[in-house]
Order: structure tokens, then C-alpha cells, then sequence
């Protein structure tokens, strides 16, 4: 495993027009997994459009990977349904913690954008993102679309931490 260079918090804030994977609902999780490490979102009993507003901490590690999201449908007697997946490359956030740095913003200053992230194929955003330096934090909004799924999106919010110096 590689050197520990900061902390990610992942913020899961909403679904919306999530896949029926039950009769007329679905009970669905969100599952994270960056790296190594997997954290998983509580269950939203019956709903297309939940809202789980659930954080997650990451420690990221060099080589850095991509932010992995997997949507279920929580079954009782039977294995959990897919509903979907996406990811995020955390390559954006990452190099603008170094430009933050190199910048030489602190808390107090306006909001800044950072960078620009556009819906490509490296990426299942919906719309473009941007990482800004706002309130002294590094945060990212991503609107992501779900794969290998009939419909369903995904709002998340990532916020960067560098290691305590």
C-alpha cells in the first residue's frame, strides 16, 4: 500500500429516478469503495428518490484510484438487486489541493474554482463539475449517471483533506 497523501470525505446526498427493483419501489444503498476500502450508505425503505445525505472518509493513497459507486436494492430473502453503477476519477480534486497549495488560499478568501471537470468517458458525469476552494474546504459537486441500468442518477459531494503538516 502507498504513502497516505490526504482524506476524502464522500458525501452521498440524494438519488433520483432510481430503477423499480421490487414491485413498485425499491429499498436502495449506495455502496462506495475507493481503493481498498468500501463504506456503505443505510438503507431508504421504498424510494425512487432518496436522500441519504451520508458521509464517508476515505484515507487515499498513492497510486490513486477512482471513486467506485454501487447502487443495490436491499432484498430480505434473496440476494440484493443491482441498481446501477458509476464512478469519478479523484484526480481532479487531488491536483487541485496542490494548486490550493501552490495558490497559497486560505480560509477566509472567496470562493474559488479550481478546476473544471467535463462529462467524458473517463467519468459518469452528467453535467460539468467543479472543484472550488470555498469556506477553507475543497469541494466537489458530481452529478453522476448510473451504468448498466434503465435510469438513475446520483448527487454526491466529495471535500478534500490535506494531512495535517
Amino acid at each position: 500500500m502507498g504513502k497516505t497523501i490526504g482524506f476524502l470525505k464522500v458525501i452521498i446526498v440524494e438519488g433520483k429516478r432510481l430503477a423499480v427493483r421490487d414491485f413498485i419501489s425499491s429499498d436502495p444503498y449506495v455502496i462506495v469503495r475507493v481503493g481498498e476500502q468500501l463504506e456503505k450508505t443505510k438503507v431508504i425503505k421504498s424510494c425512487l428518490n432518496p436522500v441519504w445525505n451520508e458521509e464517508l472518509t476515505f484515507s487515499i493513497t498513492e497510486p490513486v484510484t477512482d471513486l467506485k459507486l454501487e447502487v443495490f436494492d436491499r432484498d430480505r430473502f434473496k440476494v440484493d438487486d443491482k441498481m446501477g453503477h458509476a464512478f469519478l476519477s479523484l484526480q481532479p480534486i487531488i491536483s487541485a489541493s496542490k494548486l490550493k497549495r501552490a495558490l497559497k488560499l486560505s480560509t477566509g478568501e472567496s470562493e474559488t474554482n479550481l478546476r473544471k471537470v467535463a462529462p467524458n468517458m473517463d467519468n459518469c458525469l452528467i453535467v460539468d463539475s467543479f472543484v472550488t476552494f470555498v469556506d477553507g474546504e475543497i469541494v466537489q459537486d458530481a452529478y453522476l449517471k448510473l451504468q448498466a441500468v434503465e435510469s438513475g442518477e446520483l448527487f454526491v459531494k466529495l471535500k478534500w483533506y490535506d494531512l495535517p503538516t
